[in-house]
C-alpha cells in the first residue's frame, strides 16, 4: 500500500468514526416555479437551513396572525445556478397583471452572499421593503466598512459569513505539512493532489473565496496563487459542501470552506482531528443576502418571511446550538448572526467562537467590483484552470519535477508561461460592463480563453522537460 493510500484509509477510519460527513445533505434538483398560495423561496441554502426557517416561520406565523403558512423551496444547484435562472425567468415573463406585473411565480431569494443580491438590484428585479424599526434598530448598518443591509431596503444580511481553510489535522501530522496561514500556502507545490475546491461558477461561497484572493493580494498575484492552487487541486465538485466532507474523510488535507462547513465539520470529529481558520488580513466578513423580488406573488407572507429572518427569533436559529431553546430542532446552523448583542447573550449556548463585530484587519473589499465582474469572473477562471484541468496538472506537474537534480527543464520559462494570462483586470472589467449580456461574443470569448489556456500549459510542460 502506498504512503498516500495508508494516509487515506487512517484518516478515514479515524475520523468517520466520529460521525464525519452528517451534516449537508444535498437536496439539488432542478424544479419548476410552484403556482399556488406558498410563499416561493428560491435558496442555495442547504436542507438545514431551509428546515429549520420554514418550520419555524410557520410557526411563527401562526402565532402572530393566527393563520397557517406554507412556504415551497427552489434550488438550481448552487447560488450562480440560482441567479441564472431568475433572471432567465424575468426575461422570458411577460405581464401577467396591471397588480402583479413581470412576476416570475417566486417571492424570495434567499442565500448566496450578496453579490447576486446586488446583480438583481442593479437589473430592477428586486422589490424595496423597509422592515419594521424593533428589528432594524437592533442591525448595525456595517461591518468592516462593508453594508449589512442596503439603504434603500433592496436587501438585507439574513446572516454573515466568513471565509477560510478547513484542514485535516490527523493527515497533516501524518505528511508532515504545515498548519495553513494565508491562501497563498495552497499553492505549495509540496501540496499536490491534496487540496480541495468545489467549482465557484456553481457555488457563490466558492466564487466569494476566489474574488477575496484576489482582491487582497492584487489581479496577477491573486491568479498566480489560484493557478498553482489549481495545480494541486484533485477535482472541482459542484457542491460547496464536498470538500469539507472531503478534508475530514482524508480525500485531501485542506480545502475552501466557509465558515458554517468549517465549524460544522470541528463540532462533529472533533478539534483535535479537523481545523477551521480564518487567513490573517486576507479574508473578509460578508453578509449572505436575503431580498423580495419584483412581483412577488405573495407580497405579504414575503414581507413576514423578510420580517422574521431579520427578528431576534430568526436570528436565533444561526448561532444557537441544535436543540437549544428557540434555537434549531433538527439542524445545528451555525451562522453569524447580524445582531451583536447574542453573541455575547448566547456564548454559551452556540458553537461560533467568533464574534464578527470584534473581527480586526481585513483588507478593504470591494463589493461593487465583486458584483460587476461576478458572472465573467465566473467564466474566466473556469476557462483557465477548470475547463483546462488537465492540461493545467500535467504542466504542474513537470514543473515540479524540473526543481528536482538532474532535470534538465527551465523551470522558470516554464513557470512564466504557465502564469500568463489572456486579459487585464481593466480588460475584464470593460467586457463586464460593455459586453457580457452579448451570449454570441460571450461563448466566444470562453472558447478563445480555453484555447489560449490549453496552449500555454502545453507549452510551459514542453519548457519544463
Amino acid at each position: 500500500m502506498g504512503k498516500r493510500s495508508m494516509v487515506l484509509v487512517m484518516a478515514a477510519a479515524g475520523l468517520l468514526l466520529s460521525g464525519c460527513g452528517k451534516k449537508a445533505k444535498e437536496e439539488k434538483k432542478l424544479m419548476p416555479v410552484p403556482r399556488g398560495d406558498a410563499l416561493v423561496i428560491i435558496s442555495p441554502h442547504w436542507e438545514g437551513v431551509r428546515k429549520e426557517f420554514g418550520d419555524a416561520f410557520k410557526n411563527w406565523y401562526k402565532a402572530k396572525y393566527k393563520e397557517e403558512a406554507k412556504v415551497e423551496w427552489l434550488d438550481q444547484g448552487g447560488s450562480s445556478d440560482d441567479l441564472r435562472f431568475v433572471k432567465s425567468e424575468f426575461a422570458l415573463t411577460e405581464p401577467t397583471s396591471a397588480k402583479n406585473p413581470n412576476s416570475t411565480g417566486i417571492d424570495i431569494f434567499f442565500g448566496g452572499g450578496v453579490e447576486p443580491h446586488l446583480d438583481l438590484m442593479k437589473n430592477g428585479y428586486t422589490l424595496p421593503y423597509k422592515i419594521s424599526d424593533e428589528n432594524l434598530k437592533l442591525i448595525p448598518k456595517q461591518i468592516s466598512g462593508m453594508p449589512i443591509y442596503d439603504p434603500a431596503y433592496n436587501w438585507y444580511g439574513a446572516c454573515l459569513s466568513s471565509f477560510g481553510i478547513v484542514y485535516n489535522k490527523v493527515v497533516l501530522k501524518m505528511m508532515k505539512f504545515p498548519e495553513p496561514k494565508t491562501w497563498e500556502d495552497l499553492a505549495n507545490p509540496d501540496l499536490l493532489g491534496w487540496v480541495g475546491s468545489a467549482d465557484l461558477r456553481h457555488s457563490g461561497t466558492i466564487h466569494m473565496m476566489y474574488e477575496i484572493i484576489l482582491q487582497a493580494y492584487g489581479w496577477q498575484k491573486g491568479f498566480d496563487i489560484i493557478t498553482k492552487m489549481a495545480g494541486n487541486i484533485k477535482s472541482f465538485p459542484k457542491h460547496a459542501s464536498q470538500t469539507p466532507k472531503d478534508v475530514s474523510n482524508g480525500q485531501v488535507a485542506y480545502g475552501l470552506a466557509i465558515d458554517a462547513y468549517g465549524w460544522a465539520q470541528v463540532a462533529e470529529v472533533g478539534e483535535e482531528k479537523v481545523g477551521f481558520m480564518l487567513p490573517e488580513k486576507l479574508t473578509v466578513i460578508n453578509p449572505d443576502a436575503i431580498s423580495i423580488l419584483k412581483g412577488a406573488p405573495h407580497l405579504d407572507l414575503a414581507k413576514a418571511f423578510l420580517e422574521f429572518v431579520m427578528s431576534i427569533d430568526g436570528q436565533k436559529l444561526w448561532i444557537l446550538r441544535k436543540g437549544e431553546p428557540c434555537g434549531p430542532k433538527e439542524f445545528g446552523l451555525d451562522r453569524l448572526s447580524v445582531i451583536p448583542k447574542l453573541y455575547d447573550e448566547f456564548k454559551d449556548k452556540s458553537v461560533i467562537r467568533v464574534n464578527p463585530f470584534k473581527f480586526k484587519g481585513s483588507f478593504k473589499y470591494s463589493p461593487d467590483k465583486g458584483s460587476l465582474r461576478y458572472t465573467i469572473l465566473n467564466d474566466f477562471i473556469g476557462a483557465l484552470v477548470i475547463d483546462t484541468h488537465k492540461e493545467l496538472g500535467s504542466a504542474w506537474k513537470a514543473i515540479i519535477a524540473s526543481g528536482m537534480p538532474g532535470r534538465r527543464g527551465d523551470k522558470e520559462k516554464a513557470l512564466k508561461k504557465f502564469l500568463e494570462l489572456p486579459a487585464s483586470e481593466d480588460e475584464i472589467l470593460s467586457l463586464a460592463k460593455d459586453k457580457w449580456n452579448d451570449q454570441a461574443f460571450r461563448n466566444n470569448k470562453i472558447k478563445e480563453w480555453i484555447a489560449f489556456a490549453r496552449n500555454k500549459y502545453i507549452e510551459a510542460e514542453k519548457l519544463a522537460k
